[in-house]
């Protein structure tokens, strides 16, 4: 099996950053695309980004772009969301996921949470004002 852990949540103000950790153990061969979602209090889960297993495919929604930026270091099995300029918006419980099949390089692949096979427990971003 797989086992995602996130890591690097915390109580930032209006404007800061953070960096959030996913640590993948377990049959770590069996991951490809990899993404960062997020559940804002009392809403939905919603998609942030994702990355192909190289790397050399990300993703994000419109309302992140220009301030996140995922990637990934397969050597340390270790999947990374840098978030700047964080607004109140921003808070969040983000998770982590994995995909156990190569989706390829379609965005709808990458962006809907069902075609992810393995879940992180989640790290809470709280943004003050």
């Amino acid at each position: 099996q797989v086992q995602l852990a996130e890591s690097g949540g915390g109580l930032v103000q209006a404007g800061g950053s953070l960096r959030l950790s996913c640590a993948v153990s377990g049959r770590t061969g069996r991951t490809y695309g990899m993404g960062w979602f997020r559940q804002p209090p009392g809403k939905e889960r919603e998609f942030v980004a994702a990355i192909s297993w190289g790397g050399d495919n990300t993703y994000y929604i419109d309302s992140v772009k220009g301030r996140f930026t995922i990637s990934r270091d397969n050597a340390k099995n270790t999947m990374y969301l840098q978030v700047n300029s964080l607004d109140p918006d921003d808070t969040a419980v983000y998770y982590c996921a994995a995909q156990s099949v190569n989706q390829g390089s379609s965005a709808y692949y990458y962006s809907n949470p069902r075609f992810y096979d393995y879940w992180g427990q989640g790290t809470q971003v709280t943004v003050s004002s």
